[in-house]
């Protein structure tokens, strides 16, 4: 990860201070010298000029390069130049000092310094906080109080900062950078709490400072000379000598994982409409960040695309012991290929379907392969419900064999009902499935209710997605391919028609000279409107946007 993070502490007599920094330099190791004094450097904030630390590295006295600063400011101890790990596998070295080594990164930092422990706070003073701009980078600053029996109040303000400037990833970095830096400060106070108690049960400074008060008021608020007790160090107050190291092998591990948790993605051409879905189901805070929404491959429970039954939401359908359709191609040779036919019309062109059975785990299992037909986020479902719920909730519906289907519903062209029956009910209006002896729906019934008459020439799409299942040598790759690549043609269809649309009104002619160019037919027409209607919002932004910016320059 491209970053700094620094830990800052605010003096009672400096002010705000970087204590000690980390960050990640891709060098070679081998170019560092024998023991990478190169990198490290430490500014003297009094003078403004870059001098070495460490007289055992740079060959420099101790004396001579000595920075003015208490205790309590100072990380890295003289004859100390800090503290370097190398990962040999990508090449990268990351380094802490009390100072980051180059002016501009100094610059940034101690700007980011200063913010956090003055200005930038969150409510109660402790917490996380962002704020930045171009010019000095971007910060996540995360403040903290560490108990102290000899400061005022009895406790020393500190701030852990993550400095970048990747505004994007510094926030996507959110989660991950707050509960690692939580974790640091919760380990640094319990042990700050620790020394604490100690000193006051061995002598109580508040009990003093309270006599001390009542007896000498004049001079209560007088500052101790010297300072040398007054202004300790981290060390000393959490009586971790190894305090420093334990921060640089923390730090540095989070420089090294914030960056393998993004992978770069190369994308050939915009992106399409898959891309968008999450972006359009996304929740805005009130702080003004996304919130994301994470799901546990293994704990995971099976739920609806938008629309859930209440009473199922805590059901696992895969404990009914129903059987399950294992591809399209499975579903296909099951209820048959001429049922099929007209299921995938009324799909394609947006009609509800409701399938009945006594199993939730087939219903979820029929949608599951049935959705292969549409592009992502086209159709809504719910795999089980108790009654019948409109068209306008759900394209998909999945019922009990039990649950009745209105009469209007049943009139209409606007819909079509499947009922798959176990062999145990048997039935006398089903068509017996036709499949091998050892098909886990043998014995099964099939039966298809619609009030539609899905014509002669069928949508394109469909023709085509039918001739390439009709070839039975094509494995589920090979289908699962070629369905990725029909429905991304026909959604550049699409696309192209929702642009043509918003363009104007146009006439018929136009619309059909349109069709021509995109290669559709007049047959194609519900299938492309369906398609068209379930873009997302934000897709359909992208689009006008898009537009707008290549027809910019010829306007002008």
């Amino acid at each position: 990860m491209n970053a700094v993070i620094a830990l800052c502490h605010f003096c009672e007599l400096h002010g705000p201070r970087i204590l000690f920094s980390t960050q990640a330099y891709h060098n070679d190791p081998g170019k560092l010298g024998s023991n990478g004094a190169a990198l490290f450097r430490s500014r003297s904030e009094t003078g403004g000029s870059t001098s070495s630390v460490g007289s055992e590295r740079s060959g420099g006295t101790a004396g001579s390069q000595r920075t003015e600063l208490c205790e309590a400011c100072r990380s890295i101890q003289h004859g100390h130049s800090g503290f370097i790990s190398y990962d040999h596998n990508v090449g990268i070295s990351y380094t802490s000092s009390q100072y980051p080594s180059q002016p501009q990164i100094f610059t940034m930092v101690r700007q980011a310094c200063i913010r956090s422990l003055s200005c930038e706070v969150c409510p109660g003073r402790e917490g996380p906080i962002f704020f930045g701009d171009e010019h000095y980078g971007y910060t996540l600053s995360y403040t903290f109080f560490v108990k102290d029996s000899q400061a005022r109040g009895f406790q020393r303000w500190y701030s852990i900062i993550v400095v970048m400037m990747d505004k994007m990833f510094l926030l996507n970095s959110w989660p991950f950078l707050t509960s690692n830096i939580r974790s640091i400060i919760d380990k640094i106070q319990a042990q700050a709490i620790s020394i604490y108690e100690k000193e006051q049960a061995a002598k109580s400074e508040r009990a003093e400072r309270i006599n001390r008060q009542l007896h000498a008021p004049q001079t209560f608020y007088l500052r101790r000379g010297g300072g040398t007790q007054a202004f300790r160090s981290l060390i000393d107050l959490t009586g971790d000598k190894q305090l420093f190291r334990y921060l640089h092998m923390l730090f540095a591990w989070i420089l090294m994982a914030g960056g393998s948790r993004f992978t770069e993605k190369f994308l050939e051409g915009p992106p399409n409409e898959e891309e968008f879905l999450d972006f359009a189901r996304e929740e805005e805070t009130e702080e003004g960040f996304i919130k994301v929404t994470t799901r546990h491959p293994e704990t995971e429970k099976v739920q609806t695309d938008e629309v859930l039954n209440s009473s199922e939401a805590e059901l696992s359908y895969s404990d009914d012991g129903g059987m399950i359709f294992r591809s399209l191609s499975h579903f296909r040779q099951v209820i048959g290929s001429i049922n099929f036919h007209d299921l995938a019309y009324h799909i394609l062109t947006g009609n509800q379907l409701i399938v009945r059975s006594q199993s939730k785990c087939t219903l979820k299992s029929a949608f599951d392969v049935l959705k292969t037909l549409l592009p992502a986020g086209i159709g809504t479902t719910i795999v089980f419900s108790d009654k019948y719920e409109e068209s306008w909730k759900c394209n998909f519906l999945g019922l009990s064999l039990d649950t009745g289907i209105p009469e209007y519903v049943l009139a209409s062209e606007l819909y079509i009902a499947l009922d798959i029956i176990p062999e145990e009910r048997n039935p006398t209006d089903y068509t017996k499935v036709m499949v091998d002896s050892n098909d886990p729906f043998h014995g099964f019934g099939i039966a298809i209710k619609s009030s539609a008459t899905v014509p002669d020439t069928v949508p394109t799409f469909q023709s085509r997605v039918e001739h390439m299942m009709d070839n039975t040598s094509l494995d589920e790759n090979v289908i699962s391919t070629f369905l990725a690549a029909i429905k991304q043609e026909w959604m550049n269809k699409v696309k192209m028609l929702f642009k043509f649309t918003r363009a104007g009104n146009h006439t018929e002619e136009e619309t059909n000279r349109l069709l021509k160019i995109l290669q559709a037919e007049k047959r194609d027409e519900p299938l492309l409107k369906y398609w068209k209607m379930g873009l997302s919002s934000q897709y359909k932004s992208h689009l006008l946007t898009e537009s707008m910016g290549l027809a910019s320059p010829s306007s002008s």
